[in-house]
């Protein structure tokens, strides 16, 4: 509601127009627009009444929402976090859940939407610590393994899954290899400077026991 506030009182105080007011709050023109036209069907006007609490505003400004949300039942977000942290589960393996629990519940985008929502509230502050482009790569095996078909005589082999991810960009680089022995992981981290294009600085894997072998190679 603290950034509501702010837009409602850069447009109706300060005179901005909706794309100044949004660069203000770091967000859209078509955002701020929309709240304002909000406001103004609830017939609010600035300043807001210094008695109205933020529960107040929301009611006024998303009432039909206010009514669906005490009509809708809502997942459990912390067991639903801590389902998420499994592997192989997925969001929409959890909405599929929810949904046969409770047909009348909300929908995928709309679980989705809310979860983040939830999620955002219960963040902490973290240290962030910076990266330079190019100067790091994180790798490891993903943990989950895969099956590889051969076409010519069907003969299916598990795969490990080899994962490299700059630091700094995010840029992820994946390939199957047989096994997690040492060969695989040396082949796999040739193939993957040659695809990134140089080798970082930096290679860090995640304890795992090749890796610990690796760096004697490098």
């Amino acid at each position: 509601m603290r950034k509501i506030r702010e837009i409602l009182r850069l447009k109706w105080e300060l005179k901005l127009s909706d794309r100044q007011a949004g660069r203000s709050v770091h967000g859209s023109h078509s955002t701020v627009r929309e709240y304002v036209k909000r406001a103004e069907q609830a017939g609010l006007t600035w300043p807001l009444p210094a008695e109205m609490g933020d529960r107040e505003l929301r009611e006024r400004l998303f009432p039909a929402r206010q009514a669906e949300q005490k009509q809708r039942p809502l997942p459990d977000w912390e067991k639903i976090e801590q389902e998420l942290s499994r592997p192989g589960v997925t969001r929409m393996l959890l909405w599929t859940e929810y949904h046969k629990e409770h047909p009348d519940g909300y929908g995928y985008s709309q679980f989705c939407e809310l979860y983040r929502q939830w999620a955002k509230a219960q963040e902490k502050p973290v240290m962030r610590l910076p990266k330079k482009a190019g100067e790091e790569v994180q790798v490891d095996y993903s943990g989950q393994t895969m099956v590889v078909v051969e076409p010519k005589t069907g003969v299916e082999h598990n795969v490990e899954i080899f994962v490299g991810v700059l630091s700094a960009s995010g840029l992820i680089y994946a390939e199957a290899h047989p096994s997690q022995r040492l060969p695989d992981w040396i082949a796999g981290h040739g193939r993957m400077f040659r695809y990134l294009g140089g080798a970082p600085r930096l290679v860090c894997p995640e304890n795992l026991k090749s890796g610990g072998a690796l760096a004697r190679f490098l």
